[in-house]
């Protein structure tokens, strides 16, 4: 089972949260974290995030990320949106 946390936090505060949830045998890990992300900006009704070089870094280094602004086209009401890998298989 592969689970990743998705929070959104605006003033030191969480405002939403999700994990999504991915048993596919068929999918790479890479796969399953764009599949995430991809159901998160869904329900969220957000722009896809652009992975930045920071963002790539923390992300391997971790297994979580925060996306700012920076990291979005459109204009976002939270500071920002950080993702976590909270289980693998």
């Amino acid at each position: 089972m592969f689970r990743l946390w998705a929070k959104v936090m605006k003033e030191n505060h969480m405002i939403k949260d999700m994990v999504v949830c991915n048993d596919s045998p068929d999918m790479r890990r890479t796969q399953k974290i764009f599949a995430a992300i991809d159901e998160i900006c869904h329900a969220y009704d957000l722009s896809k995030p652009i992975w930045l070089e920071a963002t790539i870094n923390d992300f391997k280094r971790h297994n979580k990320t925060r996306f700012t602004q920076d990291n979005f086209i459109d204009r976002v009401d939270f500071d920002y949106l950080e993702i976590h890998v909270i289980e693998e298989d």
